[in-house]
């Protein structure tokens, strides 16, 4: 892994990183199953690997390409708190095809939320890729107190928070 010493792998599986989902996303090993993908996946968010999570999505031209600064934003803005399989259809060794049910939770700008998303998965050439998703909305649970706009700046500039941080 490039920036991140993870002992544990992020995923959930309660397995070491190095034992787990770091060689499948290092590509010395290929996800067995579109569960193992995701996972993977999942890990790659926390782990800032942009370059895994664009290459392990389908390309065709029935999909959107991947934006990948939306991406990485998304992945070193965050703080990452775990992945909950919910459920998984197929997708095993010997199928094609495989949907996998997921919950990300992650905390961005003071705010937890619940990334909740459906994913489908296909196998092409023998390699598992991210196909598509239907993202369930989710109630934001703000961390913490809600800072005012004429608060201080938490960040200790001096500024009221509108006129520092708190701008858009």
């Amino acid at each position: 892994m490039s920036e991140t010493n993870i002992e544990m792998c992020p995923c959930g599986s309660g397995r070491r990183y190095a034992d787990c989902c770091g060689p499948v996303i290092a590509g010395t090993v290929k996800a067995s199953t579109a569960e193992a993908l995701m996972r993977a996946r999942y890990s790659a968010y926390v782990a800032h690997e942009i370059d895994f999570i664009i290459n392990t999505c389908e390309k065709s031209e029935e999909i959107a390409e991947i934006d990948r600064k939306a991406t990485e934003n998304w992945s070193r803005s965050s703080t990452w708190h775990g992945l909950k399989i919910l459920r998984t259809e197929k997708g095993g060794e010997s199928d094609t095809e495989g949907v996998v049910e997921f919950e990300a939770t992650y905390t961005q700008k003071g705010i937890r939320d619940v990334h909740h998303e459906t994913g489908a998965f296909k196998k092409v050439d023998g390699e598992w890729l991210y196909s598509t998703g239907m993202i369930k909305p989710t109630t934001v649970v703000r961390e913490g107190r809600k800072i005012g706009r004429n608060e201080p700046c938490p960040c200790g500039s001096g500024k009221k928070y509108k006129q520092c941080c708190g701008k858009n």
